[in-house]
């Protein structure tokens, strides 16, 4: 069970969080001061700590010093009763994980809780245990580029197809630069109508809309003297896409409602599995954001290109996902990995990947056999082989395969993904591109 260290000098507030976290099955310590909380902690580390900003004997930041020092996992999320922008963005910068105004809405301190619960359960992204691994001269010469612009502080545009390991790549590239000890902040354009996705790329200042109770730290402030990967960037709305452009020229942000300008130290690694050219040509990317974000080009090689990575790269993948149930090595069949070697994995290494934990729940010995390979079901994901008539464009194939697939699943958006071994955000990124109707995506 994890456990929280609730600190506040007003017992009425210690009495609700505390309530509030019992109720979502947390382990709960409360402390009345800055002393009592690091005593406290001391004798029993927590995984989170909400504390007062201020309090008698001292504030929040110096619980949370204390805090860090003992435990640098742990995740610190501060209140307090008077809210400013320059506050919160001291906080943000000496390492709190969220900062919360009151009265405290107990909605969005559950989801701070949830995010901690989240990071401790994943580990942070490795390069040689996450699918970026492999031996193929393509591969390793796109390694060594990346890590030989890692130190040099420009920004990045990184152009591969789904499933290929972008962000995994950019947070490389934030380890291996100078910025490795500031954060590393990670937005999907495509996860937010526009108007929201301008609030969180450069914040608000409380009152800039309706329902703007409190001031929002934008992505671009969280990520000062870090990095900023800006994911499915192609989709960014057109409208949006000036204010962007202003803020990579001038390195400074305008808050929505604020009427200042704060400067930002952010380097900006941009990803996209669409070509930011081919948009630009059709009048749906800006070419001078385009080339403003092209600083530094990355391409990561797709797998059909580096099949001489296939097989070390399913058994990273069983290691990863064997049951703790199964004694010994499980290793492929030489007639599976044959099968493994001829197919063009249009999901890239994703697609192996969900492919492997199949087999894996399907087998019943230490040998991955042929036979895993035709209970797939394949030839779902290849129904233009046998229905799409020649002389369709890619664009046109695609859009009909999709709308098959979705036909044949029952309009499952998620099964559809797993058939096509593309994520659920590109099946709906097409979605969207082809103007499907949505009750193919019910």
């Amino acid at each position: 069970m994890n456990q929280v260290l609730v600190v506040d000098d007003e017992a009425a507030m210690r009495t609700a969080l505390e309530a509030s976290f019992r109720r979502d099955g947390w382990q709960v310590a409360t402390a009345a001061g800055t002393s009592e909380a690091l005593d406290k902690f001391r004798s029993t580390p927590c995984s989170l700590v909400v504390t007062d900003m201020r309090m008698p004997d001292g504030d929040g930041l110096r619980v949370m010093q204390g805090v860090r020092e003992m435990n640098p996992k742990t995740a610190v999320v501060l209140l307090t009763a008077f809210g400013s922008i320059p506050e919160a963005v001291l906080t943000m910068k000496e390492g709190a994980c969220d900062y919360l105004v009151k009265p405290i809405s107990f909605e969005r301190l559950r989801e701070a809780a949830q995010r901690v619960l989240q990071k401790a359960d994943e580990q942070e992204p490795d390069p040689s245990k996450d699918g970026l691994i492999g031996q193929s001269n393509v591969f390793r010469r796109m390694m060594e580029r990346a890590r030989q612009i890692a130190g040099a502080d420009a920004d990045v545009l990184i152009e591969a197809e789904s499933g290929t390991g972008k962000e995994l790549l950019a947070r490389l590239i934030h380890r291996s630069s100078p910025r490795r000890e500031a954060r590393f902040v990670a937005v999907n354009c495509a996860a937010f109508p526009e108007a929201l996705l301008e609030s969180e790329l450069f914040g608000h200042v409380r009152g800039a809309f309706t329902g703007a109770t409190a001031a929002k730290l934008g992505k671009f402030e969280l990520a000062d003297a870090g990095t900023l990967l800006l994911d499915e960037i192609g989709e960014m709305p057109l409208n949006l896409q000036p204010k962007l452009l202003r803020v990579l020229q001038e390195r400074e942000v305008d808050r929505l409602g604020d009427t200042r300008p704060v400067h930002v130290d952010v380097r900006v690694i941009a990803t996209t599995n669409r070509s930011l050219r081919r948009l630009v040509e059709d009048g749906k990317f800006r070419a001078d954001l385009f080339y403003r974000l092209n600083v530094v080009p990355l391409s990561i090689p797709p797998l059909r290109d580096r099949r001489e990575d296939i097989a070390e790269l399913a058994g990273h993948f069983i290691r990863k996902y064997k049951s703790k149930t199964v004694d010994g090595a499980v290793r492929i069949s030489p007639e599976l990995l044959a099968r493994l070697n001829e197919h063009n994995w249009h999901g890239n290494i994703r697609e192996l990947e969900n492919f492997i934990r199949r087999a894996l729940a399907l087998s019943n010995g230490s040998i991955l056999g042929g036979d895993l390979w035709e209970e797939q079901d394949w030839m779902q994901t290849a129904v233009a082989k046998d229905v799409l008539p020649a002389g369709l464009s890619l664009r046109d194939m695609e859009k009909q395969l999709l709308e098959r697939t979705l036909e044949s699943n029952g309009g499952n958006r998620t099964r559809a993904a797993e058939v096509l071994g593309v994520s659920l955000r590109t099946i709906r990124n097409k979605i969207r591109e082809y103007g499907l109707p949505p009750r193919r995506a019910a």
